[in-house]
Protein backbone atom coordinates (compact mmCIF):
# COMPACT_ATOMS: atom_id res chain seq x y z
CA UNK A 1 0.00 0.00 0.00
CA UNK A 2 0.79 3.63 -0.82
CA UNK A 3 0.73 6.46 2.02
CA UNK A 4 -1.20 9.74 1.53
CA UNK A 5 -0.81 12.52 3.76
CA UNK A 6 -4.55 14.11 3.30
CA UNK A 7 -5.02 17.75 4.92
CA UNK A 8 -8.96 17.68 4.76
CA UNK A 9 -11.45 20.67 5.59
CA UNK A 10 -15.03 20.09 6.94
CA UNK A 11 -17.48 22.74 5.48
CA UNK A 12 -21.16 22.03 7.14
CA UNK A 13 -23.64 23.23 4.44
CA UNK A 14 -25.64 26.01 5.90
CA UNK A 15 -28.93 25.37 7.37
CA UNK A 16 -27.94 21.37 8.32
CA UNK A 17 -30.23 20.60 10.91
CA UNK A 18 -27.77 20.08 14.12
CA UNK A 19 -28.93 16.55 14.70
CA UNK A 20 -27.50 15.97 11.47
CA UNK A 21 -24.34 16.85 11.48
CA UNK A 22 -24.25 15.14 15.52
CA UNK A 23 -25.12 12.01 13.75
CA UNK A 24 -22.84 12.47 10.37
CA UNK A 25 -19.51 12.82 13.35
CA UNK A 26 -20.74 10.17 15.44
CA UNK A 27 -21.04 8.06 12.10
CA UNK A 28 -17.15 9.68 11.22
CA UNK A 29 -16.03 8.04 14.45
CA UNK A 30 -17.22 4.77 13.91
CA UNK A 31 -16.02 4.17 10.29
CA UNK A 32 -12.83 6.20 11.19
CA UNK A 33 -11.56 3.21 13.37
CA UNK A 34 -12.69 0.65 10.79
CA UNK A 35 -10.64 2.30 8.68
CA UNK A 36 -7.50 2.11 10.94
CA UNK A 37 -8.74 -1.45 11.83
CA UNK A 38 -8.30 -1.72 8.04
CA UNK A 39 -4.98 -0.71 7.56
CA UNK A 40 -6.64 2.57 5.82
CA UNK A 41 -5.57 4.98 8.72
CA UNK A 42 -2.25 5.09 10.05
CA UNK A 43 -2.38 8.47 11.64
CA UNK A 44 -4.83 11.59 12.40
CA UNK A 45 -4.47 14.91 13.96
CA UNK A 46 -6.71 18.13 14.71
CA UNK A 47 -4.90 21.30 13.77
CA UNK A 48 -5.45 23.76 16.66
CA UNK A 49 -7.56 26.91 16.45
CA UNK A 50 -8.83 25.44 12.29
CA UNK A 51 -11.63 23.15 11.10
CA UNK A 52 -8.84 21.23 9.65
CA UNK A 53 -7.83 17.62 9.77
CA UNK A 54 -4.44 15.73 8.28
CA UNK A 55 -4.27 12.23 8.84
CA UNK A 56 -1.59 9.64 6.76
CA UNK A 57 -3.45 7.58 5.20
CA UNK A 58 -2.94 4.39 3.03
CA UNK A 59 -4.53 3.00 -0.18
CA UNK A 60 -3.35 1.14 -3.09
CA UNK A 61 -3.44 3.96 -5.25
CA UNK A 62 -4.94 7.66 -5.18
CA UNK A 63 -8.65 6.71 -7.06
CA UNK A 64 -8.64 3.87 -4.38
CA UNK A 65 -8.04 6.25 -1.33
CA UNK A 66 -10.50 9.26 -2.91
CA UNK A 67 -13.43 6.40 -4.30
CA UNK A 68 -13.32 3.32 -1.50
CA UNK A 69 -11.28 4.56 1.32
CA UNK A 70 -11.81 8.88 1.92
CA UNK A 71 -15.77 8.31 -0.02
CA UNK A 72 -16.55 6.02 2.41
CA UNK A 73 -16.40 8.68 5.34
CA UNK A 74 -20.07 10.37 6.07
CA UNK A 75 -18.49 13.46 6.56
CA UNK A 76 -16.79 13.67 2.75
CA UNK A 77 -19.32 14.68 0.93
CA UNK A 78 -18.57 17.85 2.81
CA UNK A 79 -15.48 17.79 2.62
CA UNK A 80 -12.24 19.47 0.86
CA UNK A 81 -8.90 17.95 0.63
CA UNK A 82 -5.64 18.16 -0.56
CA UNK A 83 -3.62 14.57 -0.42
CA UNK A 84 -0.48 14.58 -1.04
CA UNK A 85 1.46 11.17 -2.30
CA UNK A 86 4.82 10.06 0.61
CA UNK A 87 7.15 8.33 0.04
CA UNK A 88 10.23 6.61 1.76
CA UNK A 89 12.82 9.43 2.95
CA UNK A 90 16.55 7.52 3.32
CA UNK A 91 16.77 9.96 6.46
CA UNK A 92 13.68 8.33 8.56
CA UNK A 93 14.92 7.19 11.15
CA UNK A 94 11.72 4.61 11.44
CA UNK A 95 13.27 2.82 8.45
CA UNK A 96 15.04 -0.49 9.41
CA UNK A 97 18.08 -2.32 7.77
Amino acid sequence: MKEFLVEMTISVPEGTDQAEVDRRRAAEAVRAKELAAEGHLSRLWRTVGEPRVIAVWRAADEAELREKVLGSLPLWSWATALITALQPHPNDPGLTG
